[in-house]
């Protein structure tokens, strides 16, 4: 009698493989997609992009490296990036401008006037800038002066009461020109901020908790002298509003205000550029 294999047994799936125990849902889309095979198209689309991609990718870095390089030039480019010091070196370089500049107009003012003699329309225009002289601050000029002193409080931002913030304890560029105004609108005859003698083309603006004035950077305590009327300027001081409303937060959370006054003071000449910048004269 011919032998006769068995039936085929169905393949029984491992238990212990979770994988293999789970059903698939022919109707659950992600379970399709799972399922489904990538097309041969798709995988090629994918192998080209990533080919382009990463060429590109690698060749901008090399560019950026190149660059970085460039600009170092074996320096450390980070050294750079300290404000503090780069503001400090500009000031340097402006006051040793300034001082060269003050040399060479005493120059122009001294050949001037040797020549003037001589020629009358240089002597005319030596006399009209002799008539300016005092309200143009290019002359020194001596007197009784008032000297204000502002200065940030000498405490920190946690201990301050509630309702003030760490802006209520630095002086800012409104306070600075409240000084300033007032003492002009009391008579002061001529005004020197830190160590430089003020113009009507002078502009206080404060950056941070510095103080710019023509170019130079000062940190507080900020001075204003004026020279005229003490007792007047005094006064003046006392009765203007914006001045008030600072010496309100002096009480409140211990900002800067001294006034120091001397009998005789003598304020050096401008020396700086009087060139308009961003306006012009109207003719």
């Amino acid at each position: 009698m011919k032998d006769v294999d068995p039936p085929e047994q169905p393949a029984v799936q491992d238990a212990a493989d979770p994988a293999a125990s789970r059903s698939v849902d022919p109707l659950d889309p992600l379970d399709a997609a799972d399922s489904a095979p990538t097309p041969p198209t798709d995988r090629r689309r994918r192998r080209l992009t990533w080919g382009l991609l990463v060429p590109v990718v690698m060749g901008a870095a090399g560019v950026m490296f190149a660059m970085s390089f460039q600009t170092a030039q074996g320096r450390d480019l980070r050294a750079d990036r300290d404000l503090p010091q780069l503001i400090m070196e500009g000031d340097s370089r402006v006051a040793e401008k300034a001082s060269v500049l003050d040399g060479l107009q005493k120059e122009v003012e001294a050949l001037s006037k040797a020549n003037a003699p001589t020629d009358d329309h240089l002597s005319g225009l030596t006399r009209a800038a002799d008539a300016l002289a005092a309200p143009a601050a290019t002359t020194k000029v001596r007197g009784a002066a008032l000297e204000v002193t502002l200065d940030d409080a000498k405490r920190t931002a946690d201990s301050l009461p509630d309702g003030f913030t760490a802006d209520d304890i630095v002086v800012h560029q409104q306070d600075v020109q409240a000084v300033v105004n007032a003492l002009w609108t009391s008579g002061a005859e001529a005004m020197m901020i830190q160590d430089q003698r003020v113009i009507s083309t002078s502009a206080v603006r404060c950056v941070g908790n510095t103080l710019i004035l023509q170019g130079r950077v000062y940190a507080p305590p900020y001075r204003i002298t004026a020279i005229g009327d003490v007792d007047r300027m005094q006064q003046g001081l006392d009765a203007d509003p914006s001045v008030n409303i600072y010496r309100q937060y002096v009480d409140a959370v211990g900002l800067g205000y001294a006034l120091h006054t001397t009998s005789s003071t003598e304020f050096p000449a401008y020396s700086g550029s009087v060139d308009f910048q961003y306006a012009s004269p109207i003719r």
